[in-house]
């Protein structure tokens, strides 16, 4: 097994007492056999991450949601590397899964972070085989809507925009069902028009996007680009109901 987690241990161990298996726990780490990765959870480490001292969120992330017994998808940026479509790869493992959140300090590990949900959209999730499971990650629609939805997480919205450069090539809305916009909300389905068809000029991605939204939500009402920029309003967008309060900039490709 390529992870442990100091119940399993005791229960191996029933006469050992709680400190020695935290101290044997603590030699083991110190020697880069295992490492922590998350509060009671370690992760052996395999001989070819030994010299990096590190093992990257994909080898254990299955495994550590199993053992929190929570669902989850790499989402962001990660799935978007996943999906061929990151420009840079990112210094964080994108983890989204559902509230309440847990207790643990997230300085246990800085490379994974969390976002939250109230439920997972589970049949908008692909899955691919790993070292030691099975990943799974959002699909490129639903990537979309997250870079949007979560883009203080990733940077702002100009990174948003960068990404989605490459990932609209992948996007489809007409292939996707309707649910998948009970997962957001309409001003983040706005927003992300808005990015795709004036932003980026991707002229046919939005349209689609634009059909299936009005179907959807029926009258557009008007919602600033960005809730969190102090600019001042420099105009509006009519159809996709924009106060544009923000200049989206996206590195060149």
């Amino acid at each position: 097994m390529p992870t442990l987690t100091f119940g399993e241990v005791r229960q191996a161990f029933p006469n050992a007492s709680e400190q020695v298996v935290k101290n044997e726990l603590f030699r083991l780490s110190a020697q880069k056999i295992i490492v922590s990765v998350y509060r009671g959870f370690y992760v052996i480490i395999p001989p070819h991450y030994a010299s990096q001292g590190v093992v990257p969120p994909h080898y254990y992330i299955d495994r550590l949601m199993a053992h929190q017994n929570k669902p989850y998808y790499i989402s962001l940026l990660s799935a978007a590397a996943l999906l061929g479509a990151a420009h840079q790869r990112p210094q964080k493992f994108f983890v989204t899964t559902v509230l309440p959140k847990p207790s643990v300090s997230p300085s246990k590990n800085n490379l994974l972070m969390w976002s939250y949900r109230k439920e997972i959209p589970s049949d908008f999730l692909l899955t691919k085989n790993s070292e030691t499971g099975t990943l799974r990650y959002s699909n490129a629609e639903l990537t979309a809507i997250d870079l949007i939805q979560y883009e203080q997480y990733i940077g702002g919205l100009s990174e948003a925009a960068t990404v989605l450069a490459e990932l609209s090539e992948r996007l489809d809305f007409r292939r996707v069902s309707r649910r998948l916009f009970d997962y957001t909300s309409q001003a983040t389905l706005q927003r992300l028009g808005y990015v795709l068809e004036e932003v980026l000029l991707q002229t046919e991605v939005a349209d689609a996007l634009y059909e299936k939204l009005r179907a959807y939500a029926g009258r557009l009402r008007y919602v600033p680009l960005s809730t969190r920029s102090t600019e001042a309003m420099a105009a509006k967008n009519d159809r996709w109901k924009i106060d544009i309060n923000m200049t989206i900039e996206p590195d060149d490709l």
